[in-house]
């Protein structure tokens, strides 16, 4: 595993797990298996449902607690200052922790105009060591340069999609330059069409292995943060074989030049649901 060190200091592992869409009752089988596998990252959310599951898979587990690194998110409907302070708490509560390692806000809905205060009670939380970083997920550039402005801590990583035809180029560059980590969901991106594209097939085929595992591997060497979600334990094992080689100068460039501004997900701007 590598690690990274976020802008706070804390050490977080570059590559992790995502739980997005995993049923509550799979979630503890499935964490179970990540973690016998090697994965030390779990990331989840109050809106995916499974917090319980999760916490049931890291109560079962035999790694001690200080060697895994749980993310979880406050929702939409939570934001504003106390309410994500509840929120936090109920978090706890089903994950059966008495601390995250980090907590993020899951969108800015920027039609409500919270999340500068909710960010707000994401500081508190930090600030009483209740949370041992705090940052952001789907924020564009603008949503930032407003957090950065009006709160006191900056972001340590910002959660957004990354893959290949998506590469958020523009929006990393600003991350950057403000020491925040830019974290790739849908990593191999949903629907799995750029497993199926003729470069990385290449690429695979060159290194003899998968396509979803060169992908990882450019995440990683791009310094991207990644959370590959998959339930299936062979999958688990291949995605979490990256570490073993290395992609040349030439192969980064060609995937580089995949990008095409293609999303599965919303657009941050657009995104108001509640």
């Amino acid at each position: 595993m590598d690690y990274i060190t976020l802008n706070n200091g804390l050490k977080m592992p570059q590559l992790g797990f995502g739980v997005w869409q995993v049923p509550n009752e799979e979630a503890t089988t499935a964490v179970e298996k990540a973690i016998e596998v090697g994965y030390r990252s779990i990331d989840t959310a109050k809106i995916y449902e499974n917090e319980q599951g999760v916490g049931k898979a890291i109560a079962n587990s035999n790694v001690p607690r200080e060697e895994l690194f749980i993310t979880t998110k406050v929702w939409n409907t939570d934001q504003g200052y106390e309410n994500t302070l509840q929120a936090y708490e109920e978090s706890l509560e089903k994950l059966g922790l008495t601390y995250v390692d980090l907590y993020l806000i899951h969108w800015p809905t920027p039609e409500y105009d919270q999340y500068v205060e909710t960010y707000q009670a994401l500081e508190k939380l930090y600030k009483d060591g209740r949370v041992r970083a705090i940052g952001v997920c789907n924020f564009n550039v603008e949503h930032l340069e407003r957090i950065i402005a009006e709160c006191e801590i900056v972001p340590v990583v910002n959660q957004v999609e990354c893959h290949p035809y998506l590469q958020q180029n523009e929006l990393k560059d600003f991350c950057d330059q403000h020491h925040i980590y830019l974290e790739a969901w849908s990593p191999l991106m949903q629907g799995g069409k750029v497993l199926q594209d003729p470069v990385i097939t290449k690429i695979a085929e060159k290194y003899q292995r998968t396509p979803a595992q060169v992908v990882l591997r450019w995440h990683l060497q791009s310094n991207h943060i990644v959370i590959p979600k998959s339930v299936t334990p062979s999958r688990m094992e291949q995605n979490f074989a990256v570490f073993d080689f290395e992609l040349t100068p030439e192969d980064m460039k060609a995937i580089k030049a995949l990008d095409r501004y293609e999303r599965t997900g919303p657009e941050p701007s657009e995104m108001n649901i509640r």
